[in-house]
C-alpha cells in the first residue's frame, strides 16, 4: 500500500525496508522542533536525539482471539520514525525482519502492517504539527496554489493521518501575568523598519495597552507601543501585523477571504499613515493568505490553541 508523500518510497536494504520521504521545508527552530514532541507524545512516543525526533507507534498481535485458548500466544510489535530536522526535512523508517520481536513467526502480514503503520506515523506528524504549516506555505509560495487547494493536497498527500487535537503547531512563549504599560522601543522611526516580523515578539517585547475597535468592540493586544518615540509595535494576538514595518500596500485586505482586515488611519506614523487593522481578528480561519502576501513581510498568523 503505498502513499504519495514527497519523494516516498520503500527500498529492500540489508534485510529490511527502509522508507525514506524528503520534505522541501525547514526545521530548526528549537520550539518548533518542541512543538512536534509536545503534540504528538498522547499519540507515539516520542523522542529526540542531537538534530532527530523518533515517533515510535506499538501495536499488539495475537496468534487467536480467545487469550484463554491453548497455544494462545500475543507479541508487542513497534515501528519508529525519524525525523531528520534541519534546511531539508528527512523522514525515515525501517522496518526490520519479525525475528527481532523475538521470533513470532506465527504473525501474518508482519511487513504488510508494519509499513502500513510507519506511513500512518508520518501522515499523523504532516497532517497535525508545525510540519504542516510549513506544507501549505511551501504549495502557496512555491506551487502558486490558493490556500484552499493547498490544504486539500496536504490532504490527500496524508490519506492515513490521524486526527490529533491536541497538537500544538507552535509552543505558546509563557507570558508575564502582569499586564505592562506601554514601552518605548528603541528611538524614533525614520521609517519602515525592516522586515520580517520578529515571530517572538512576545518574549522580546513587553505587552502593551489594548486597542478596542469602535464598530464591533473587538479587543486587539498589542506589544511594544511606544509612548512618545511614535512606534506602534505589533498587533493582534492571532493575526499579528508589525506595524513599524507595515508599508499600508493593502495586499492582506484584498488577499482576506473573510474580511479580517479594515483600513484604520495612524496619521504622523513614519512607515504610513494607515494600516490594515485586523478588525475582525476572531474570524481569522488561518488561511496563511495575507501571511504570504505582505511584501515587507509584516504579518504572522498564530492558530488559536
Amino acid at each position: 500500500m503505498e502513499s504519495t508523500t514527497a519523494k516516498r518510497g520503500v527500498y529492500p536494504l540489508h534485510g529490511y525496508k527502509l522508507g525514506i520521504y524528503r520534505l522541501p521545508v525547514k526545521l530548526e527552530d528549537p520550539l518548533e522542533i518542541k512543538s512536534v514532541v509536545e503534540g504528538l507524545k498522547k499519540t507515539f512516543t516520542m523522542d529526540t536525539f542531537a538534530d532527530r525526533i523518533y515517533a515510535t507507534y506499538t501495536w499488539m498481535e495475537e496468534n487467536m482471539a480467545d487469550n484463554e485458548a491453548k497455544g494462545y500466544e500475543k507479541v508487542e510489535l513497534s515501528v519508529t520514525v525519524e525525523i531528520v530536522t534541519g534546511e531539508v526535512i528527512d523522514i525515515i523508517y525501517q522496518i526490520f525482519p519479525i525475528e527481532k520481536f523475538g521470533d513470532p513467526q506465527w504473525v501474518k502480514d508482519y511487513r504488510k502492517k508494519a509499513d502500513h503503520y510507519a506511513k500512518m506515523v508520518i501522515d499523523t506528524i504532516l497532517r497535525n504539527t508545525i510540519l504542516a504549516d510549513k506544507m501549505l506555505t511551501y504549495y502557496v509560495k512555491t506551487k502558486k496554489l490558493t490556500p484552499d487547494v493547498a490544504i486539500q493536497q496536504l490532504e490527500e498527500l496524508t490519506p492515513l493521518a490521524k486526527i490529533v487535537p491536541d497538537a500544538k503547531p507552535k509552543i505558546k512563549i509563557e507570558e508575564s501575568q502582569d499586564i505592562a504599560v506601554a514601552q518605548d522601543v528603541g528611538g524614533p522611526l525614520d521609517g519602515p523598519k525592516p522586515g520580517p516580523i520578529d515571530v517572538e515578539y512576545k518574549s522580546h517585547m513587553r505587552q502593551s495597552p489594548s486597542f478596542v475597535v469602535p464598530s464591533n468592540k473587538v479587543v486587539i493586544k498589542t506589544w511594544g507601543k511606544g509612548t512618545d518615540n511614535g512606534r506602534l509595535g505589533v498587533w493582534g494576538e492571532h493575526v499579528s501585523v508589525d506595524f513599524d514595518i507595515c508599508i499600508a500596500d493593502g495586499a492582506c485586505i484584498d488577499a482576506c477571504p473573510v474580511n479580517v482586515f479594515e483600513w484604520f488611519d495612524t496619521p504622523g506614523h513614519k512607515a504610513s499613515e494607515k494600516k490594515p487593522l485586523m478588525a475582525r481578528e476572531p474570524d481569522c480561519i488561518f488561511c496563511l493568505a495575507c501571511e504570504n502576501v505582505c511584501p515587507p513581510q509584516a504579518i504572522k498568523i498564530f492558530q488559536k490553541k
